[in-house]
């Protein structure tokens, strides 16, 4: 008897507490909806008025998808509304974004504009690259053998394999005991 007592005793307790903890869910979700839109605002840059006579393509490289706009301009290259060597800070992923231009000799030619997002700054700098590739040859159909030469307009399609039932990662299995 003094066990179902004490069930009953702490379904109770559950449900007075159980209310306070909704009206706290409820002023915490109406708070972060108001703050929502300010932040998504500043982070996501919305295309402009400016980009709408721009060359667009999409380039992508395993998680990472990026928009790409290319307008006739100094040479300058803006990722997700920083500067290119703000973003990617590594040489290498810097060079892996001027490669386009270095092969068909246009350096300087042209402005781009880019919105990357998914997977890590090595992908998001495959999928500028694609990106700016696919936007060249749009722009100057005849850059097309020498972007399709190097292989940039062929997008990598290697990706993370998943993960297996029973196994570490993706093909590491267990460690194994003789006894």
């Amino acid at each position: 008897m003094t066990e179902t007592k004490k069930t009953t005793a702490t379904k109770t307790a559950a449900k007075k507490a159980a209310p306070a903890k909704k009206a706290t869910a409820e002023k915490a979700t109406k708070t972060t909806v108001k703050a929502a839109p300010k932040a998504a605002a500043a982070k996501t840059p919305v295309a402009s008025a400016k980009l709408s006579g721009a060359i667009y393509a999409t380039g992508k490289r395993k998680d990472s998808v990026a928009r790409v706009y290319l307008t006739p301009g100094k040479g300058n290259i803006t990722i997700n509304g920083e500067e290119m060597k703000k973003y990617f800070k590594r040489p290498v992923l810097q060079m892996i974004l001027v490669q386009p231009f270095d092969v068909t000799k246009r350096d300087g030619a042209y402005d781009v504009v880019a919105m990357v997002m998914g997977g890590g700054l090595s992908g998001q700098a495959g999928a500028v690259k694609h990106g700016i590739s696919k936007a060249l040859e749009k722009a100057e159909p005849d850059l097309r053998k020498a972007l399709k030469v190097a292989g940039f307009l062929t997008r990598d399609s290697r990706v993370v394999e998943r993960k297996h039932y029973g196994f570490h990662k993706a093909r590491r299995s267990t460690q194994f005991s003789k006894r």
